[in-house]
C-alpha cells in the first residue's frame, strides 16, 4: 500500500472507531431492544423474547402516538417557520456592516452559548403564572395571568423558548451565506432601479436557497429530537409532551411516565430516526436536482 493511503487510514482510523462506538452500536442496540420486549429483569438478564413488530403496531396504533405526533409536528415546524425567518432578518439587517453591528451579532449569540439549563430555568421564572415577567408585562394592558407551564398552553411556552434558543444559529449560518454573494450584483441592480425589497426577493433569497436549505435541515433534526428545553420547563406534561420527551420519559421512568418501558421507547426513537432520515433524503434529493440543473445550463451555455 502507498505511504498516502496507509496515512489517510491512520487519519480515518479514530473517527471510525469512535462512530462505530458511540453511534453506530447504540442505533443497532436501539433497533434490538424495539424488536424484543424488555422488562426491567430481562434488562440485566438479555433474556427478552422476540416480539418483531409487534410493539411498533402497538405504539403506532395507539391513541397517544398520535396525539404526540402531531404536539411533535406543530412544535418542529412553528419554531423552524419563526427561527428562520427571524434569523434571516437579522442576518440581513447585520449584513449592513454599520458601527457596532459586530457586537450587536455576538450579543445575539447568547441565548446558543448559555447552557440549557440555564435558559430553560430562566424561561421558566420569566412564565410563572403568579410572578413571570411576561405576565406582569401583559397584566400592564388588562390581560389575565396565563398558565404557561400548564395544561394547554405548555406547547406555546416551549415553542416561544424553543424559537429564542434557535434564532442565533440561523443568524450565524444565514450571515455567513450572505457574504458569499457578490455586492457587484446589487449595485448592478440598483441601476436598473431595483428596490431593497425586490433586492431582497430577485437576488438575496435565491442565492441563499443552498444555505437555507441545509439551514432548515440542521434546524429540523435538531428541533425533533430536542429534549433539554422542554423537560426543564414542563417536563413534557400537558401539550408539551413530543415523540422525544415521550420516549425519555418511558426509557429512565421520569416524569409522568413512572413504569420503565424499554422497548416502546425504543420504537419512538426508531422512528424519530425514521423522521430525520426521510428529511435528510429529500435535502440530498434537492441538492441533486438542483446540481444537475447547474450542469445542464452549464454544458447549455457551452454550446
Amino acid at each position: 500500500m502507498k505511504t498516502s493511503t496507509l496515512a489517510a487510514i491512520g487519519f480515518a482510523a479514530p473517527l471510525i472507531v469512535y462512530l462505530l462506538i458511540f453511534y453506530i452500536a447504540p442505533l443497532v442496540q436501539n433497533i434490538s431492544m424495539s424488536l424484543h420486549r424488555y422488562t426491567r429483569r430481562t434488562f440485566v438478564t438479555g433474556e427478552a423474547p422476540w416480539s418483531g413488530l409487534d410493539i411498533y403496531k402497538e405504539v403506532v396504533g395507539s391513541h397517544e402516538f398520535w396525539v404526540t405526533f402531531g404536539q411533535t409536528m406543530v412544535f418542529v415546524i412553528i419554531s423552524i417557520f419563526f427561527q428562520y425567518w427571524i434569523g434571516l432578518a437579522l442576518a440581513v439587517f447585520f449584513n449592513q456592516n454599520f458601527k457596532l453591528s459586530g457586537l450587536l451579532r455576538g450579543a445575539f449569540l447568547v441565548p446558543w452559548l448559555l447552557p440549557p439549563m440555564v435558559s430553560g430555568t430562566t424561561w421558566q421564572w420569566m412564565m410563572d403564572a403568579d410572578n413571570g415577567v411576561i405576565n406582569k408585562f401583559l397584566g400592564m394592558f388588562g390581560v389575565d395571568p396565563i398558565w404557561w407551564l400548564q395544561a394547554d398552553h405548555s406547547l406555546w411556552a416551549v415553542i416561544i423558548a424553543n424559537i429564542w434558543l434557535g434564532i442565533p444559529f440561523n443568524l450565524v449560518i444565514l450571515y455567513s451565506g450572505l457574504q458569499n454573494i457578490n455586492v457587484d450584483l446589487y449595485e448592478a441592480a440598483s441601476l436598473d432601479g431595483c428596490n431593497a425589497w425586490q433586492k431582497f426577493w430577485k437576488i438575496t433569497f435565491p442565492l441563499l436557497k443552498p444555505v437555507t436549505m441545509i439551514t432548515l435541515l440542521l434546524g429540523f433534526v435538531y428541533t425533533l429530537k430536542t429534549v433539554d428545553i422542554i423537560w426543564i420547563m414542563t417536563k413534557g406534561s400537558g401539550t408539551s409532551q413530543t415523540l422525544a420527551t415521550w420516549s425519555y420519559a418511558m426509557a429512565f421512568g421520569k416524569g409522568y411516565s413512572s413504569t420503565i418501558k424499554y422497548s416502546e421507547a425504543s420504537v419512538v426513537g426508531t422512528i424519530l430516526i425514521l423522521i430525520a432520515l426521510v428529511f435528510a433524503f429529500i435535502y440530498l434529493w434537492a441538492q441533486r436536482g438542483e446540481d444537475s440543473a447547474k450542469k445542464t445550463k452549464k454544458s447549455t451555455k457551452r454550446k
